[in-house]
C-alpha cells in the first residue's frame, strides 16, 4: 500500500472501462463520465488516497476520510481494482492492509463503507476482510434508476 500520486490518475481512471463501470464506481460523486485526470486528481485531492501493489505495479485504489472531528471513524469509498486482477483474492487483501492501517496509523476504531446492493463481489470482498452489514441504507441515482447501497462497517479493536 501507499499513497497516491498524481501520476496513478489516468491508470485508475481507465479500470473503469465503460460509463456503466464509471457510475457504479463513484456513484456520480465525482463528476460526469468521461472524467477528466485533473478532476479526479482535484477530486481525490482532500482524501487519503490510496494504491495497492502487487509486486510493485498498481493493481487497486481506494479513499478513506473522516466521519468524525477525529480520526476514530473512517469512511472508505471508491474501492476499484484493476480488471486484471478481480477475483484473485487481493481485493480482500488490500481491504485487510486498509483496516490495518486505518487501526495503526490514524488510530480508527471503525471503518465504515456502501456497496451497491447488487454487487455482490464486493460485497462478499468485505464482508471476508472483516466488514459486517449495518442496518442503515443509501441510494443513489445511477444512470437515471435509483440503487439501493448496503452500509457496512469493522470494528478495528481485532485487527492487528
Amino acid at each position: 500500500l501507499r499513497p497516491f500520486m498524481t501520476r496513478d490518475a489516468g491508470m485508475v481512471l481507465s479500470w473503469c472501462r465503460d460509463e456503466r463501470e464509471f457510475y457504479l464506481w463513484t456513484a456520480g460523486v465525482m463528476g460526469e463520465y468521461p472524467l477528466a485526470v485533473n478532476d479526479f486528481c482535484d477530486f481525490v485531492e482532500n482524501s487519503m488516497a490510496f494504491i495497492m501493489l502487487d509486486d510493485k505495479a498498481p493493481v487497486g485504489f481506494f479513499t478513506m476520510r473522516n466521519q468524525t472531528e477525529s480520526a476514530s471513524i473512517l469512511r472508505m469509498g471508491f474501492v476499484i481494482m484493476d480488471p486484471a486482477f478481480r477475483g484473485k483474492g487481493i481485493g480482500k487483501e488490500m481491504m485487510q492492509i486498509a483496516l490495518s492501517y486505518a487501526k495503526t496509523i490514524y488510530k480508527a476504531k471503525e471503518v465504515r463503507l456502501a456497496v451497491f446492493k447488487d454487487n455482490e463481489n464486493a460485497f462478499h470482498c468485505y464482508k471476508n476482510a472483516g466488514f459486517y452489514v449495518l442496518p442503515e441504507r443509501e441510494s443513489y441515482v445511477i444512470m437515471g434508476k435509483e440503487k439501493e447501497c448496503i452500509r457496512m462497517a469493522a470494528v478495528l479493536s481485532g485487527i492487528d
